[in-house]
């Protein structure tokens, strides 16, 4: 139960069922390579995926305020267990990380709200950050009265945070609905490191999860209550919630893919649990892959998909290991990966983009895990945060990307409300690998 009192759970929009569709709508716009991002070129060709990041209507804005909203959550998740391991050095490559997305989240606030909002917030959420780091320094210290003093002060920065979103809402959010999610927010990351603290390590990565989940879904709530109402209609088109659902659920594999990745390379006891919630997150994307299409296109994918999972784990563990023979046979596995997937693609949606393009869009979000692996292998954790940064970014643009190839009568198929669930949404409607 959470710490400060119970409260609602924020509606989390969710792509699960198994209907029939096929996808025809909106052409993808393909750029040519003046983009500054290096990151999603295709690889045969002179073009690049769509980079949602340099898209700067309010709608784009207000599904990256959703990403950097859940970022902040996992970031801030990784900082306080490496703190309670006592690992310096990934504290502080933690530390720069999460500093660049408030500093981010400040920039984005002040496009969407204005430069009063961004210099109020700022200040108010980088204090919020310190009250969590103060907390689990008191849980690694085994200092309860510490800890307990870390916990009222939490208390009174969210309390800020919330009255700041209420008031920038002028009445679309009342204080007390603004209170309660921002204290679940906290108590998600304060339980997540009581429990990793106590090496409860299925508790600790359900509520890791579940934290990025609740926090993306606070970001879609802020957005409602802050937007213009015009602005707020359009994120309600099939198309931008499509959008916005595939990228959370791609970046929630990102990040679980690294996190398991992370206990694989370094043999840690929390192995298995981080491996349950990236399996969570698998069924959830091939359920909403049945959503958009069928029962049996969902079933084809989770295999192609699980596959590809697994085979980057195993990359990670045999570059810990340093064992090269493992290394090109996860390798090799992942290109077999890219091929079949990109073939499933360019058929469900009628070849709006080609499969040479699907498998050079893949085949980056490959690269970018592994080079994460490998700098993980290799300690250099600024590194190994760079690139999951931009990993975690690159996974919106593939999302808008597919999400505009799949189309306005596929995206037509979603749930129109939410679905309130627990950790995982409602994975059981497909079965486990």
């Amino acid at each position: 139960m959470p710490k400060h009192g119970g409260s609602p759970r924020i509606w989390r929009w969710l792509c699960a069922g198994l209907v029939a569709a096929l996808p025809i709508g909106t052409a993808v716009v393909l750029h040519e390579p003046d983009s500054p991002r290096a990151l999603g070129t295709f690889h045969d060709d002179s073009t690049v995926l769509i980079p949602a990041a340099q898209q700067n209507t309010a709608a784009d804005l207000a599904v990256r305020l959703q990403a950097m909203l859940g970022q902040h959550s996992v970031l801030a998740a990784d900082l306080m267990r490496s703190r309670i391991r006592g690992d310096d050095d990934f504290v502080q490559a933690a530390n720069a990380a999460l500093n660049k997305n408030t500093d981010d989240m400040s920039g984005l606030i002040g496009q969407l709200f204005g430069t009063p909002a961004a210099k109020s917030f700022s200040p108010l959420w980088s204090q919020h950050v310190v009250d969590l780091v103060t907390y689990a320094g008191a849980l690694a210290d085994h200092n309860d009265s510490a800890r307990k003093s870390s916990d009222a002060r939490l208390v009174v920065s969210e309390n800020k945070l919330a009255d700041f979103f209420s008031a920038a809402s002028k009445g679309r959010l009342s204080k007390s609905d603004a209170r309660s999610a921002v204290e679940m927010h906290v108590d998600h990351l304060t339980e997540q490191a009581d429990a990793y603290a106590k090496k409860d390590y299925p508790a600790a990565d359900k509520l890791y999860r579940a934290g990025f989940q609740h926090t993306y879904a606070l970001g879609l709530a802020l957005d409602d209550a802050l937007l213009p109402k015009s602005d707020v209609a359009i994120l309600q088109q099939p198309i931008w919630r499509l959008r916005s659902q595939l990228g959370e659920l791609l970046a929630e594999h990102a990040v679980l893919i690294e996190d398991t990745t992370r206990a694989a390379a370094s043999n840690t006891p929390d192995f298995s649990a981080a491996g349950d919630q990236m399996n969570g997150n698998t069924q959830d994307i091939s359920a909403a892959i049945g959503t958009l299409f069928s029962a049996s296109a969902g079933k084809q994918f989770q295999g192609m998909w699980a596959s590809h999972v697994d085979a980057l784990v195993s990359y990670g563990a045999a570059t810990a290991a340093k064992d090269q023979t493992r290394q090109q046979a996860a390798k090799a596995r992942l290109a077999t990966f890219e091929t079949q997937m990109s073939a499933f693609l360019a058929g469900a949606t009628h070849n709006r983009l080609t499969k040479a393009q699907y498998a050079a869009a893949l085949r980056d979000h490959d690269q970018m895990l592994m080079q994460h692996a490998d700098a993980y292998a290799a300690k250099d954790y600024v590194k190994a945060h760079d690139v999951g940064y931009e990993t975690y970014n690159h996974m919106f643009d593939l999302a808008r990307t597919l999400a505009d190839a799949f189309g306005e009568s596929v995206a037509e198929k979603l749930p129109q409300g939410g679905a309130q669930t627990g950790y995982g949404g409602e994975a059981g409607l497909v079965a486990t690998w």
